[in-house]
Order: structure tokens, then C-alpha cells, then sequence
């Protein structure tokens, strides 16, 4: 395939920056100490909804679902930039 791949060190948090903030933004849903095995379905859903529908700044202040979405209509977010005003949820 052609893919780089690296491993980070054991306990090197500032290593794998893009997880722990992701972990970051989950905590925000869940606590640390939550058995995730007990959720059900709808619980897990709703962090997720929220992740993906928070603007970040690496993607031109889009939020993941916007930008997924562009590439699925084949207007891709690193082939064409997208406007910077980012589109309402609301419609």
C-alpha cells in the first residue's frame, strides 16, 4: 500500500497528540472512570454526534461531518478548498 507507518513510545503522551486530544474532547461526554462496555448503542452515538460536529481549526473551522461529506460528493477537502463560512446544521 505504500503506508508509513510509526509507533509511539509507551507513556510519551506527546507523542500521539491527535488521540489525546481526541480523548480530551470524548471526556467532554464521558468520564474517565465510565465502562464503556455498559453503553448502550444510543449512548455511544451521542459523543460521537458531538465529535463530528465540532468545528476544528485544521480543517478551515469545518467540522469532520462537513468535510466527510465533501469528499463523498467528490468535492474533497484537500483537492478543493471549501469556503471558509462553515454550513449551518440547521439547513
Amino acid at each position: 500500500m505504500g503506508t508509513r507507518t510509526w509507533f509511539c513510545e509507551a507513556q510519551s503522551l506527546w507523542q500521539k497528540g491527535a488521540v489525546e486530544n481526541a480523548n480530551k474532547r470524548l471526556r467532554r461526554w464521558l468520564c474517565r472512570d465510565t465502562d464503556t462496555n455498559k453503553l448502550s448503542q444510543e449512548e455511544l452515538r451521542q459523543p460521537c454526534a458531538g465529535l463530528n460536529a465540532t468545528p476544528r481549526k485544521c480543517l478551515g473551522f469545518r467540522t469532520p461531518a462537513e468535510v466527510f461529506k465533501a469528499n463523498l460528493l467528490g468535492r474533497g477537502y484537500r483537492k478543493n478548498k471549501l469556503p471558509r463560512q462553515p454550513l449551518s446544521h440547521l439547513g
